[in-house]
């Protein structure tokens, strides 16, 4: 594309530690490196996968030093954090970031006086401070040695990845000599940006926030590590999180740099590795997930044969596949965090219904207002009996080609004997025509062109003529098909009747679907043309009657246009048309001797001369409306509010599955496009709804920032919980965090709201700044996860007696 250029050689590197993938590392990271003689600033690029060996060597290159004589330090935020000794491992490893600080000292006399010894740990390196840690702070909760590791886990709590944590306890701009002042509260720490890591600490502010989960993670949670478990990641995201949890909570307000908490995302999740923007609900996804199979209480999970209900209780159906779950899946994020829904599968055909009761962590909730797609398709009538004429349909938006062709049948009047070819035009030729009827709707750009073409119900039967015009016209392309002739407007299709296969059987078919666009004439049908079969030429048109008498707006033809049109002759009144084949790179001249091959589609190229503009306005063809414009229709839409109640009805509602998620049918033996309905039947003490603000697809990237008004005391569920036997269980809870996301696609900021524990009050964490804010505030276009706790139910004074909900517990 660019002709060639220099090379830019670019490292293949193996990412992911659970999930090994290879890709390319297009940026590496870079170093600013402080020499501490002068404090004079160098920049180098280096693999975040490059050894400690190689930083040296570069270092050492720049400055012209050498390796024994140097040392060089984490240097991030300006405060050496550890001393980069370790020669064989990595710079990742180090947590080391993009565009961060290392610090270069060369002592005056080429002597060193290590702060950290070497020490061999088996096959390893470990880093061993040589002063115990005064912290209290260990890792898992555990009592803390001498060394400031925890009784019930060694320094070598993770095998084979001692290095990281220990290195844990020296990371994260977190000094675990330091106390929190007088007055300060914990839980209002922020968390620094490491570069487009706002997404992760909106999710960690919201999840720290979580009083369950508080509570679990400060106390000693050693014993439910599962490292064998080959789902997790061997305990040690749980504990990084268990760590940043605790950090969190006890540094006051100094924020923290949550960089060993990202190392571990990237060896882990190598997604959400880098410095792109990524989503907060996914990482709260995989965050939910990990730390359940990190903590999982099931060391050994039984194999358990689903089963079907075989026409039991929906109570006891429900409740064995509750336990059969439970049987495999054990932690403190099942405990507070899963609920169960029913969901019901009906065959279309036979009538079957499938009931299953599954688990979920989240509620993804669609926004009403993004059910149905508004679109604007032109349909041209193949059989030249009106003008082309633009018609805009509502369809659900995640519908199919088929739904679009049956709102156009409707629109449009469509007769019996009628059928529509849709087609996507691009550069004025047919792109494709759109005849997979349960292909999605998503494979349409909003800013694309679709024209439908009305045709015989039988044209798959018919010789299929498309139309290609070629001319000087207003509006014109850039695409040269000969010499200066542009290709210009949109494509015609029409089809030939049984038996023609002739020239003048191509003449006739392009003079009537061309009629309507006869200048200073109107309701008219071309019915029949003389030929002479001798020579294959079109002789005459003779317009005997009106065809289209709803069209109002067409007059009656007078006396002179039609004997004007009875006056042109072969030669007078033949286009000028040329063969062309599919990719429109070649072209030959239809003459008269040429014979239609059976069953064979052609693509025409009508050259318009200075005669057929005459006679003919061209201008219906040019200036297609795109499928769908960008304007005051979305800036109503924005103004408009839903309730979160409407979000929720939305999910609940039946409806068909998709074409690519067909359900296979026992009783038919078949996959059918079975209609799906799901109820909420056993509601979780954390509850996490996830509006769905973001859509993906092949061709449409699109954000909502639909105001959603949700509740945030007294969200009762009460009516949406399908299950009877809860007994006194509250489906009643309040609103304690939310993850917002402001701006667009592409990029945008994360903050979260959160309110402390200890006090009914809210507090906005935007990265490292940490502010109060009111309850009035927190209601924004922008909430895009919120965490709801239930709330507890009082026991009843007497028998029937109120119950009075109050504080928020689990």
């Amino acid at each position: 594309m660019y002709k060639g250029g220099p090379a830019i050689p670019r490292r293949l590197i193996l990412q992911g530690d659970l999930n090994k993938n290879f890709i390319v590392e297009v940026y590496p990271l870079c170093l600013k490196v402080i020499d501490s003689r002068d404090n004079t600033l160098s920049v180098i690029q280096i693999s975040k996968k490059a050894s400690i060996h190689e930083l040296y060597d570069k270092v050492c290159a720049i400055h012209k030093l050498e390796q024994e004589k140097i040392t060089i330090w984490d240097y991030f935020n300006k405060r050496k954090y550890s001393r980069l000794t370790v020669l064989d491992r990595t710079l990742e490893e180090y947590n080391l970031q993009m565009d961060q600080e290392i610090l270069l000292e060369v002592p005056f006399d080429g002597s060193q006086t290590p702060a950290f010894r070497k020490e061999s740990t088996g096959n390893e390196l470990a880093l061993v401070p040589m002063q115990p840690s005064r912290s209290s702070v260990t890792i898992a909760g555990g009592p803390a040695l001498s060394n400031g590791y925890s009784a019930g886990h060694s320094s070598n709590l993770i095998q084979g990845n001692s290095f990281n944590s220990v290195l844990t306890d020296l990371d994260d701009g977190y000094d675990l000599l330091s106390t929190m002042t007088k007055g300060d509260k914990g839980g209002l720490a922020g968390l620094q940006n490491l570069g487009n890591t706002c997404f992760m600490n909106s999710a960690i502010q919201c999840l720290v926030h979580t009083r369950p989960l508080h509570e679990y993670f400060l106390q000693d949670y050693s014993e439910e590590i599962n490292k064998q478990n080959p789902l997790g990641m061997h305990g040690e995201l749980a504990v990084a999180f268990g760590e940043l949890l605790r950090k969190l909570w006890s540094s006051g307000r100094t924020p923290i740099a949550p960089r060993a908490f990202k190392g571990k995302l990237a060896r882990f999740a190598p997604q959400f590795s880098g410095y792109n923007q990524h989503d907060s609900q996914e990482l709260l996804a995989f965050l939910l997930d990990g730390l359940h199979e990190d903590l999982n209480r099931v060391k050994q999970k039984p194999y358990i044969e689903a089963k079907d209900a075989d026409g039991r209780p929906d109570e006891e159906f429900a409740s064995e596949c509750w336990q059969n779950h439970k049987a495999r899946n054990d932690s403190i994020i099942v405990d507070v965090c899963q609920g169960q829904y029913k969901s019901t599968l009906v065959c279309p055909y036979c009538r079957k219904v499938s009931v299953t009761f599954d688990p979920f962590m989240y509620l993804s909730l669609p926004l009403p207002l993004s059910v149905t797609r508004t679109m604007t398709i032109s349909v041209f009538c193949g059989d030249g009996s009106a003008l082309p004429m633009p018609y805009t349909v509502s369809v659900l938006k995640r519908g199919c080609f088929k739904d679009l062709s049956q709102a156009l049948n409707t629109a449009c009047c469509l007769k019996s004997d009628e059928s529509l070819l849709l087609a996507e035009v691009y550069e004025h030729r047919i792109f494709r025509y759109l005849e997979k009827l349960f292909e999605p709707l998503s494979m349409i750009k909003d800013d694309g062109h679709i024209v439908a073409y009305r045709l015989p119900k039988n044209h798959d039967e018919l010789t299929r003529i498309e139309i290609i015009h070629l001319g000087n016209a207003k509006g014109t392309s850039d695409i040269l098909s000969s010499g200066d002739r542009k290709l210009f407007g949109a494509p015609l299709v029409t089809c030939l009747p049984e038996g023609a296969q002739t020239a003048a059987d191509i003449q006739i078919a392009i003079h009537k679907v061309l009629a309507p666009l006869l200048r200073r004439r109107s309701n008219f049908s071309i019915n029949h043309v003389n030929t002479n079969k001798e020579n294959g030429c079109a002789t005459g048109v003779n317009v005997d009657r009106p065809v289209n008498s709803c069209n109002s707006q067409f007059e009656s033809r007078n006396h002179k246009d039609k004997i004007e049109l009875e006056q042109m002759t072969c030669g007078e009144s033949s286009f000028h048309l040329f063969l062309t084949d599919e990719k429109g790179l070649s072209s030959s001249p239809i003459e008269n001797d040429f014979i239609i091959k059976f069953d064979q589609s052609l693509k025409v190229l009508l050259d318009w001369t200075d005669k057929e503009k005459e006679l003919y306005d061209a201008s219906y063809l040019e200036d297609l409306p795109v499928v769908y414009k960008v304007g005051l229709a979305v800036k109503k839409t924005r103004q408009e509010s839903v309730s979160l109640f409407s979000c929720l009805e939305a999910f609940l509602k039946e409806e068909p599955l998709g074409p690519d998620d067909m359900w296979y049918c026992p009783r038919c033996k078949e996959h059918r496009q079975a209609t799906k309905k799901l109820d909420l039947w056993k509601l979780p003490d954390i509850l996490v709804v996830h509006l769905k603000r973001f859509s993906y697809s092949r061709y449409i990237k699109n954000k909502l920032d639909t105001f959603v008004n949700f509740p945030i005391h007294n969200l009762d569920l009460s009516k949406y919980v399908k299950c009877k036997d809860a007994g006194l269980q509250s489906h009643v809870y309040e609103l304690y965090a939310i993850s917002n996301h402001y701006g667009g696609l592409g990029g945008g900021h994360y903050s979260a709201y959160a309110k402390l524990i200890e006090e009914d009050r809210w507090y906005h964490f935007d990265d490292s700044h940490v502010s109060p804010v009111s309850e009035d505030e927190i209601k924004t276009a922008a909430a895009y996860v919120l965490f709801y706790q239930r709330v507890k139910v009082e026991p009843k004074t007497q028998p029937g007696g109120p119950s009075d909900p109050h504080s928020p517990t689990c």
